[in-house]
């Protein structure tokens, strides 16, 4: 009866950390449902400002000389929760071949995500430990912690190699962010005259990299929440399954203790009978 009641007991505790575990996985398809409405604009954006990027530059190759001895800052955008396997490790993995600046200085690591904090608590190249975002709404607040960071290193040193390092749909993606616009430097020009502009040129550039940089950061800070979710989502799916097989292990074994019980209780009703039949004819009168 013990045995049976500890397992009992048992299977009714994984039933509750099932039911929790797969509220989570709710919660996270849900979220991925709300990003995937989301990110194809924020994506049509940065592709539009990358598109003016390239009209202009075509026109204007010179106007934003390349600096030899800029410092490198790597954008590390891990996990706020648990529950993702391997996520934040990856990251960490990707950036150890990142070089140092040409200086001998850096390079610089801005970390966001709760859950990528320990694994770099030690890590001397970390500036800055940054709160990741749980849900969508959240991430106007990462920004703009993340953007006072970037500000701080700025005043440090002023010419920045900016990269953001963040899980894809394709796996780990690293973009440069600053200096701006890289790809398109070399891009033919699409018009044959050049754009009319109502600033001068640099002022232009540089306006239009505070847009790049906004929207840019929002793609990256989307498309690695969205990753998260359904990164959390397998592994939870997977979880609750290895729930639903033990507990149905319980409940055999359970059952089978039960019958087993059931078995001994018959067996003490025979010897009762027994006992009872043998002691009557016993002590039945002869005739």
């Amino acid at each position: 009866m013990s045995r049976r009641r500890d397992l009992e007991h048992h299977r009714h505790s994984l039933g509750e950390i099932r039911e929790i575990m797969n509220s989570m996985k709710t919660l996270a398809y849900m979220e991925t449902h709300k990003l995937a409405r989301l990110l194809p604009a924020q994506r049509a954006v940065v592709e539009s400002i990358e598109q003016v990027a390239a009209d202009f530059l075509s026109f204007y190759p010179g106007i934003r000389p390349e600096s030899a001895n800029a410092t490198p800052v790597f954008l590390l955008i891990g996990t706020e929760r648990g529950f993702c396997g391997d996520f934040n490790q990856a990251l960490i993995d990707h950036l150890v071949p990142m070089a140092h600046a040409a200086d001998g200085s850096g390079p610089h690591v801005l970390a966001v995500g709760q859950k990528l904090h320990p694994l770099m608590q030690d890590d001397a190249r970390v500036s800055a430990f940054i709160d990741g975002a749980s849900v969508t709404e959240e991430i106007p607040k990462v920004l703009h912690v993340l953007v006072d960071a970037l500000s701080s290193l700025q005043v440090a040193h002023v010419d920045l190699a900016f990269y953001g390092i963040y899980h894809a749909e394709d796996g780990i993606v690293m973009n440069q962010l600053l200096p701006p616009f890289q790809q398109q430097l070399h891009a033919p020009p699409s018009h044959h005259h050049p754009p009319l502009l109502n600033l001068p040129p640099e002022a232009f550039l540089l306006d239009l990299t505070d847009h790049y940089l906004f929207a840019a950061l929002h793609q990256m800070l989307y498309t690695s929440l969205m990753q998260e979710n359904r990164r959390r989502m397998n592994h939870l799916e997977g979880a609750v399954r290895h729930l639903d097989e033990e507990s149905s292990d319980l409940a055999r074994q359970c059952n089978a203790l039960r019958q087993e019980e059931i078995i001994e209780e018959i067996e003490v009703i025979l010897l009762s009978a027994a006992s009872i039949n043998g002691g009557s004819s016993s002590t039945s009168p002869r005739t």
